[in-house]
């Protein structure tokens, strides 16, 4: 998309425009690269002003530019600055001004956040969202951080061996994956090997290790499955349309919610997120019932 690569076959097409031959100078595409980029023997001021003298900018405009950018990214006072006297947050948003200074129509992101710690990320992530927002720029932001695609999109494109598996909102691909690969990608879950062994309308009878459960889809009698449910639908105690009776193996406590892992046998996973005293009185090794509904229950084919 940037033109530092030749296509090998396709069309790369940008604002209705082809832009496949197109070099990458003349595409007007801006670039935040993983480790920055930035240039060691430049100032901040003089990084942010490189890409507006490629581009033949008048001298005369390109500081109240630099100044402009500067401020975008709260750093207006930073410009006689050495990029050695910043931090990594701060080297972050000089490399995003960078690329904003140009006025791209596209701004290209790859993990510019990885090399940040993680409370740095957390800030940075929604700092970034909503300067990609105000200014209105369209950017794809290429991430291996689930959370990162979930807070800052508007749509996932989830890509498994260079295609895509499905290009959706944050909201659709958490909820409703469309292939096991998303499901086990985006957000944890529980996983059930089965097979089904009745239909009744849209509404499957499947038999997995942990029990019999019924969920949502089409399948003939006899065929292979993966149920699935996402930790924060299931429930510990009597009751619901599904409920299995499981021995807990580990209970990890994160602050806001507890997560209890089951035994499972083989490839299964069973997982439920619970408050922190929604499992007080269970400790591993104790038996205990889990329940769900029919509706929050995910079926595929068999991988």
């Amino acid at each position: 998309m940037a033109g530092l690569l030749t296509a090998d076959h396709g069309r790369v097409t940008l604002d209705g425009a082809d832009i496949t031959r197109v070099p990458a100078h003349k595409r007007n595409v801006g670039v935040v690269f993983q480790s920055y980029a930035l240039f060691p023997h430049l100032t901040v001021a003089e990084n942010v002003a490189f890409g507006l003298q490629a581009h033949g900018t008048r001298a005369s405009e390109i500081a109240g530019t630099v100044a402009r950018v500067l401020a975008l990214v709260r750093l207006a006072d930073y410009g006689p600055r050495s990029i050695f006297a910043l931090s990594g947050g701060q080297q972050q948003r000089i490399a995003v001004a960078r690329a904003l200074a140009v006025k791209p129509k596209l701004l290209l992101l790859d993990e510019p956040l990885s090399a940040l710690d993680r409370k740095l990320r957390e800030t940075m992530r929604m700092e970034l969202g909503h300067l990609l927002r105000d200014l209105g720029i369209t950017a794809i932001f290429v991430t291996h951080d689930q959370d990162e695609a979930l807070v800052m999109s508007d749509r996932i494109a989830v890509m498994n061996h260079g295609r895509i598996e499905q290009f959706d909102t944050p909201a659709a691909i958490y909820a409703h994956p469309a292939t096991p690969f998303v499901l086990d990608f985006v957000g944890m879950s529980t996983r059930l090997s089965g097979t089904v062994v009745a239909a009744d309308g849209d509404v499957l009878v499947v038999d997995t290790a942990a029990g019999r459960v019924r969920a949502r889809g089409r399948a003939g009698t006899g065929a292979a499955v993966l149920v699935a449910v996402r930790p924060e639908n299931m429930r510990i105690g009597a009751g619901g349309e599904n409920a299995v009776s499981l021995k807990v193996r580990d209970r990890v406590f994160l602050g806001s919610k507890l997560l209890v892992h089951f035994d499972a046998p083989g490839a299964d996973q069973i997982v439920a997120e619970v408050p922190p005293d929604g499992a007080e009185h269970t400790a591993p090794g104790d038996l205990v019932t889990v329940r769900w509904s029919v509706d929050a229950t995910l079926v595929y084919s068999a991988p």
